[in-house]
């Protein structure tokens, strides 16, 4: 693992200090590879968290663009992947189209990214886990060998560089384990420091306790895992010459695994490291524009993401397209990224943020069922012990309240003031007032102009795969017919 640190330290150490004269003057079109990582947040080195070493990834970030405001629109793949909202296409419900009865068909005339690149002349492959909750044909997406993981859609394999032509550039994923290499067995033995847990001072919303540092500093390794898997997969790139006049993008699908992150809202669920950089005909890593170490305050979408990367193809983005390309020359910030959650897995939700540089509005339209009600996380023992100590009156009121049986219709924070999102300021309707109806009109808007699938019910082929696999732990009312079928 140390050697696969040096050879990536060394792959982007090796144009020394001409390295700022080197411009970008592409004849060719660019090759373009998307580091895809899962469940981690921006608790990375070159993020400021010093409690981690991943010094291959801020070693990318040193050379490159580092964006401090992406967020994704959540969930992230079947977005990304087709460069519109989930809700706008109808695939914001969680493992969708897994059979022919529930099959979810793309509207006409929409195409995925890789269906473009390889309309350009383009080699793509995807080396890890589709996840797309539309109905497709993998041969005409990308190339290569995959299997099928049932309930998690299909995976790419090894990347197979035999099928690609000679000077052919190519548009690919690879995808990194984040913040699941949790669940392997022996990966302590491989960290490069493993963390102390003791030293770890948690959000204030988690119980400062062994067992949620134990968890927390399981989590900083896994990143530490990351930064290794990422230096092999550079490495492999290096010593094939795939990394001559390439791009290369570095981001998550959303945070970190732990409830009140991962299928949430708030900031720690939608918030992710993006960083993007560029290697030169000579495999070099070189500036995108004039100079090196990019800071990027702007806020991004995921879906920004997907756009940025048709330009520097240069293809020409769909009408459909709902994100910006941030490279393009009449690119404008935006003033705010719109994030959405539905069913997951079995668990039936409806929720909506608002995120502007400031301020996060949050609507959840399920009042009648709690933050956690049942999910798949009910069988971690975490979340048994977690549970067990609100019953017993062991958390406080901030801690308490992602376990509490009723939440709020709505939702407000001062990011600046608040960046954990605690105070929630629709209480104080006299100060706030105004930033409260100024967001809850965009999201009323936002809804109406792209007709948000999220307001209309699932349809029960999409249901029954969910219901067959979890039984009787469907307790939301949408199972209930059914639940009459089968009796």
């Amino acid at each position: 693992m140390r050697y696969l640190l040096i050879c990536a330290i060394i792959l982007f150490s090796s144009c020394g200090s001409k390295q700022k004269e080197t411009q970008v003057t592409e004849q060719d079109p660019p090759n373009i590879i998307w580091f895809y990582v899962e469940d981690i947040s921006p608790d990375l080195g070159c993020y400021g968290n010093d409690r981690v070493r991943t010094p291959n990834i801020d070693a990318l970030a040193k050379h490159g663009t580092l964006f401090t405001n992406a967020f994704t629109v959540a969930p992230a793949r079947s977005a990304l992947i087709t460069g519109m909202m989930q809700t706008t296409s109808g695939t914001h419900n969680h493992h969708s189209s897994r059979t022919e009865e529930s099959a979810i068909i793309l509207p006409d005339g929409v195409k995925t990214l890789p269906e473009l690149f390889r309309n350009n002349g383009y080699f793509t492959f995807n080396q890890g886990k589709d996840d797309y909750n539309f109905s497709y044909v993998r041969d005409s997406l990308y190339s290569g060998k995959y299997r099928d993981n049932g309930m998690y859609g299909l995976v790419g394999l090894e990347v197979d560089w035999s099928l690609q032509d000679d000077n052919q550039p190519f548009f690919g994923q690879i995808q990194l384990s984040g913040n699941k290499y949790i669940y392997r067995k022996n990966f302590k033995e491989t960290v490069l420091r493993p963390i102390d847990p003791d030293s770890l001072v948690l959000p204030p919303y988690y119980p400062q306790t062994d067992y949620m540092r134990e968890e927390w500093a399981s989590y900083l390794e896994s990143i530490e895992l990351t930064d290794q898997a990422f230096a092999l997969e550079m490495k492999k790139l290096k010593e094939k010459g795939k990394l001559k006049n390439t791009y290369v993008f570095f981001f998550s699908d959303h945070g970190m695994r732990l409830w009140r992150h991962k299928q949430f809202l708030y900031d720690g669920g939608i918030k992710t490291p993006l960083i993007l950089a560029y290697f030169d005909k000579n495999g070099n890593p070189a500036p995108i524009k004039k100079e090196t170490g990019v800071l990027n305050t702007d806020l991004i979408s995921s879906l920004d993401i997907a756009a940025t990367t048709l330009g520097l193809g240069k293809i020409p983005l769909p009408e459909y397209f709902e994100g910006n390309d941030i490279l393009s020359k009449d690119y404008e910030s935006r003033e705010y990224v719109i994030s959405a959650r539905d069913r997951c897995d079995f668990t039936i939700d409806r929720i909506r943020s608002v995120r502007t540089k400031n301020f996060k509005y949050i609507k959840n339209f399920m009042t009648d069922r709690p933050y956690m009600q049942p999910n798949y996380r009910d069988d971690w023992e975490l979340t048994k012990t977690i549970r067990k100590a609100y019953k017993n009156g062991e958390l406080n009121n901030v801690q308490s309240r992602f376990w509490e049986e009723e939440r709020p219709q709505e939702e407000l924070y001062n990011l600046m003031t608040d960046p954990n999102e605690i105070h929630n300021l629709i209480s104080d309707s006299t100060k706030y007032l105004g930033q409260l109806h100024q967001m809850r009109k965009i999201l009323e808007d936002w809804i109406d102009d792209t007709n948000d699938k999220g307001q209309y019910p699932e349809n029960i082929a999409g249901l029954r795969f969910m219901y067959e696999i979890w039984g009787d732990r469907c307790i939301n009312p949408e199972y209930d017919k059914l639940k009459q079928l089968k009796d």
